[in-house]
């Protein structure tokens, strides 16, 4: 009642105050979620709080959206490895960043070479008979994927959720939310997900993420 006193003097005596800089806007955001903010507004307008309120979830997504990892090696450097590799076909990823390192010391790792060799060599076109996307067509009906995604609450609290979809008919077989997923839960959602051992499904699609370890492979192989 007392700041709210002080604030309602910039309209009893009709003057505007200064525009709210963005720390000011950061802890009105973050007070807000603590109590009804629409009734303790006095020189803000509750679609101006709404709006600080969506640019606080962008910056946290930009902020969450950052690349990682290091930066690409500049272009001419990429160009220059190339084109010692064409000239010195016998040379491996260890001997060109020796190379560089030796007569032009420039500081490159033999992995970081061999990644954009790597990238540079042609792509040898696939067997049509042995391409993926054959194989999703002739057993999509028993593969099931999964997979987990994240989402952040009005509070900024990451919560994770996980799905399982059956490939063939696009239909969510399972899905549960979790602050703190585990290789546990993760399991118990594979049980409820695929109960008994009479389901049809034989393939599971999942990625490399360290929650999907050998304990869950081991857990599946006993489901079917």
């Amino acid at each position: 009642m007392f700041l709210r006193k002080q604030l309602a003097l910039f309209q009893e005596r009709k003057v505007r105050p200064r525009r709210a800089q963005d720390s000011t806007r950061l802890i009105m955001v973050i007070l807000g979620r603590m109590f009804s903010w629409r009734h303790a507004l006095v020189n803000v307008q509750p679609d101006t709080f709404i709006r600080w309120h969506r640019q606080g979830f962008r910056l946290f997504w930009r902020w969450k959206s950052r690349p990682a990892g290091r930066p690409r090696i500049p272009k001419d450097l990429r160009r220059l490895i190339r084109e010692m590799t064409t000239e010195n076909p016998t040379w491996g990823e260890e001997r060109i960043a020796n190379e560089l390192k030796l007569k032009l010391a420039i500081r490159v790792s033999p992995r970081t070479v061999g990644k954009y060799l790597r990238m540079d060599r042609p792509v040898r076109p696939p067997d049509p008979k042995q391409r993926w996307l054959s194989f999703l067509r002739n057993h999509a009906k028993v593969i099931v994927a999964c997979d987990f995604f994240v989402v952040i609450t009005a509070t900024f609290r990451t919560l994770y959720v996980f799905v399982v979809i059956e490939i063939g008919s696009r239909k969510i077989l399972h899905h549960n939310v979790t602050a703190h997923p585990t290789t546990e839960w993760t399991l118990q959602q594979f049980r409820e997900a695929l109960p008994g051992s009479e389901h049809p499904y034989r393939f599971l699609i999942h990625d490399r993420d360290s929650i999907f370890a050998a304990d869950v492979d081991q857990g599946l192989a006993n489901l079917v």
